[in-house]
């Protein structure tokens, strides 16, 4: 039981501060509020970094499919927080808050140990690091891009499910978008030269035709082809927000889908 606590206590932050948000989204939050919230989120963030490390590191790098998950969970409240204080994505964390609480109880009932057997090669290691940061920068336009869809249906006074309170300005939201998903598909650029490269050095095999290399590559292309519309056609709205929801899913599907398959399912 004790072992479990710092993954309930850090999951029930993380549940609370949305919860919290939920209750009060009919009303402009108080700076008050604001505060409380942004303070309890790093009490999580703190937690939750904590548990990572702990996981991650017993035995060498263990990146099984929850750690990894979660991980890029961690990651994407982690911007989200520090972006917040700028551009004010108060409603973000309904999105953001819940995936990573579940994530975080994962990574206690998925104990599985997946060593990884090239940590101590520096190549490996940035492509694995720049690959983890740019999931998670993708992991944050997703659930973005699924904001600014919601702030649109509220502009034009269509019916919701779900009450948000006021946005910030969809132009500014749409520039925000575009600046994430321009970092993270530098460094998707990036996870897939590094890894090309590292596969040269180890297997003398420049790249596999996996699973894995065909989705990210296919994943790669679609956000080419999102940057590029938005550079010479002017995409925004509806088109750039599903441009970037069905890169994130195909990116999802090369690196989770792939994960649980060979680890879940197979037991590799």
């Amino acid at each position: 039981m004790r072992d479990f606590a710092p993954y309930l206590i850090t999951a029930l932050i993380y549940v609370l501060v949305a919860a919290d948000f939920w209750r009060n989204a009919s009303k402009p939050a108080s700076g008050k509020t604001l505060r409380r919230h942004a303070i309890m989120i790093a009490v999580g963030l703190v937690l939750h970094g904590w548990l990572l490390y702990q996981s991650l590191f017993s035995g060498g790098l263990n990146m099984s499919f929850a750690n990894a998950l979660s991980t890029i969970l961690w990651l994407t409240v982690l911007i989200y927080w520090v972006t917040d204080f700028k551009h004010h994505l108060y409603s973000l964390q309904a999105f953001v808050l819940p995936p990573a609480a579940f994530f975080v109880l994962l990574q206690k009932f998925m104990p599985e140990a997946h060593v990884v057997p090239y940590a101590d090669q520096p190549l490996f290691m940035a492509h694995l690091i720049i690959a983890i940061v740019a999931y998670s920068l993708f992991t944050f336009a997703a659930l973005h891009a699924l904001l600014m869809m919601m702030a649109e249906r509220k502009l034009h006074q269509k019916s919701s499910l779900l009450k948000l309170p006021d946005f910030p300005p969809l132009m500014t939201m749409e520039t925000l978008l575009f600046r994430v998903i321009t970092i993270g598909f530098i460094l998707l650029t990036l996870t897939l030269a590094s890894g090309i490269l590292f596969s040269e050095q180890l297997f003398h095999q420049a790249l596999k035709f996996n699973h894995k290399n065909v989705f990210a590559i296919l994943s790669w292309l679609i956000f080419a082809g999102l940057l590029s519309g938005r550079h010479v056609y002017g995409w925004r709205g509806r088109t750039a927000t599903r441009w970037t929801l069905s890169g994130f899913v195909i990116l999802l599907l090369a690196y989770a889908g792939s994960k649980f398959v060979l680890e879940i399912l197979l037991h590799q």
